[in-house]
C-alpha cells in the first residue's frame, strides 16, 4: 500500500529510465569521481573539514545506489549490473588514487578527520539510513531538490574511501578496515532506505520484492554487530573520560596535585582494557598515586582498567624569579 497518490506505469517507467541514466559509467561520472577523490584526499591530508565538504558536494557515488535499490526490487538485472559496475569502478578508482597520493606525500600520521572515519558505529548507520531515505524521496518527489539529498549522502561515501587508500599507503590496517566498514555501512544503509521509500511511494510492487528487501535487511543486520560493539566502546570511553576528569580535578588528594587530562586512548582488545592517559602535572606521579586513581576508576565504572600515565611536567616561570648568574 502506498502512502502517496497511486503511481501510474508511465511514471514508474520514467523513474526506471532516470535511474538507468544516473547509474551509467561515463566520462561525467569518471571526472566527478576523480575530482571529488582529489579534493577529499587533500582535505584529509590537511585535516580540513571545509575542503572535505567540497568533495562531498561533487561526489557522484550516491547516484548508482538508487539504481541498485530499485533494480533489485523490480528484478531489473540490467539496471543492477550497470549500477554495480559504476559503484565498483568508482570505489576502486577512489581507493587507488588516494593510495597513490598517500605514497607520494608519505605522511606517517594523520589528523582527526582520518581518525574520525576509521571508527564507525551505530550512529553512522543511522545517518546513512536517513540520508538514503532523503535521496529516494527526492527521486520520487520532483519538488524536493536532488542536490540536497546528494550532498547529505556524499558526506558518507567518498571521504571513507579516501581514508582507506591513504591508510593503506602507510600500512595502517586498523584504520583501513574501519574506514571500509564505514563505507559498507553507508552503502547498505542508503540502499535499504531507498528500497523502503520506493515501496512506500508505490513505485514497486511490495508482493514481488520481499526477497531483495529481506537480504538487504540481513546484510545490514550483520553489520550491526561490529557497529554496536564500537558504539558501546564509544559510550564507555565517554563515561571513562568523565570519571577520570572528576577524579583528577576534584579529588586532588588521590594524586597529591591537580592534573590536567589532555587525551585518553583505550585499548579495548586487552583484558582488562588498558587506558593510556596524556596529562600535564607539576610533579612526577608515583606508582602509588596511579594505583589510587586506578582503584577509584574501577569502583566508579564497575569494571577493571589498567591505567598508564604519560606525564608532561609543567614548569612555572614568574617575572619575579631571578635570572641564573652565568660564571665568566
Amino acid at each position: 500500500m502506498s502512502i502517496l497518490p497511486k503511481v501510474d506505469p508511465e511514471a514508474i517507467a520514467q523513474l526506471h529510465q532516470n535511474l538507468l541514466e544516473d547509474s551509467r559509467f561515463n566520462l561525467n561520472y569518471l571526472v566527478l569521481i576523480v575530482s571529488s577523490c582529489l579534493i577529499a584526499t587533500f582535505g584529509l591530508l590537511s585535516n580540513s573539514p571545509a575542503v572535505i565538504i567540497g568533495a562531498m558536494i561533487v561526489a557522484p557515488l550516491m547516484l548508482p545506489l538508487r539504481g541498485i535499490a530499485f533494480g533489485t526490487l523490480e528484478g531489473e538485472l540490467t539496471l543492477v549490473r550497470q549500477s554495480l559496475f559504476s559503484i565498483a569502478l568508482g570505489t576502486v578508482a577512489a581507493i587507488s588514487l588516494a593510495w597513490t597520493l598517500g605514497r607520494i606525500v608519505g605522511i606517517p600520521e594523520f589528523g582527526s578527520e582520518v581518525l574520525g572515519r576509521s571508527q564507525p558505529n551505530l550512529i553512522d548507520l543511522g545517518i546513512a539510513v536517513v540520508a538514503g531515505g532523503l535521496s529516494g524521496f527526492a527521486k520520487v518527489r520532483p519538488q524536493v531538490s536532488d542536490a540536497l539529498a546528494g550532498t547529505a549522502i556524499a558526506v558518507a561515501l567518498m571521504p571513507p574511501l579516501c581514508v582507506v587508500g591513504l591508510t593503506l599507503s602507510q600500512g595502517i590496517w586498523s584504520y583501513s578496515s574501519g574506514a571500509f566498514l564505514l563505507y559498507l555501512t553507508n552503502l547498505l544503509g542508503i540502499i535499504l532506505a531507498c528500497m523502503l521509500v520506493f515501496i512506500l511511494a508505490g513505485y514497486t510492487d511490495s508482493s514481488k520484492n520481499k526477497s531483495a528487501l529481506r537480504w538487504t535487511l540481513i546484510l545490514t543486520g550483520i553489520l550491526i554487530i561490529p557497529l554496536g560493539i564500537s558504539f558501546w566502546q564509544l559510550v564507555r570511553q565517554s563515561q571513562l573520560q568523565a570519571t577520570l576528569r572528576k577524579i583528577l580535578i576534584g579529588r586532588t588528594i588521590t594524586v597529591g596535585q591537580q592534573v590536567e587530562l589532555i587525551k585518553t586512548e583505550v585499548n579495548w582488545t586487552a583484558y582488562p582494557p588498558v587506558v593510556h592517559l596524556d596529562v600535564f602535572a607539576k610533579k612526577t606521579l608515583t606508582p602509588k598515586q596511579v594505583r589510587l586513581v586506578e582503584e577509584f576508576v574501577n569502583q566508579e565504572m564497575g569494571e577493571s582498567f589498567i591505567l598508564v600515565f604519560q606525564v608532561s611536567n609543567i614548569k612555572e616561570v614568574r617575572s619575579s624569579d631571578r635570572e641564573p648568574i652565568e660564571n665568566p
